[in-house]
């Protein structure tokens, strides 16, 4: 996805942030997304971002998943207004 609402993507920060000691490596949310955004990291034994712009905007499924809350993406509330604030740009060009 190179741009979502006609924001480019790597402008737009919705990605899931690992909690690295919460994580129990049981691989669920790198096994669940098909876009590749995480990886199973051997020497850790741990999941990890890998390709943070490839999570779909809005996307918390990989959370949803993880059974100790080791995923997390940022606030809903601090991410609508940073998106409203970005549309409002894109339509004025």
């Amino acid at each position: 996805m190179k741009e979502w609402r006609g924001i480019p993507r790597e402008e737009i920060p919705w990605f899931p942030t690992m909690d690295e000691e919460k994580c129990t490596g049981c691989r669920a949310c790198v096994e669940f997304c098909p876009n590749e955004v995480l990886e199973f990291h051997e020497a850790a034994g741990k999941a990890r971002v890998k390709n943070p712009y490839n999570c779909v905007v809005e996307c918390k499924a990989c959370a949803k998943l993880c059974p100790v809350d080791a995923i997390s993406f940022p606030d809903e509330e601090e991410f609508s207004a940073f998106i409203k604030k970005k549309l409002s740009g894109v339509e004025k060009k």
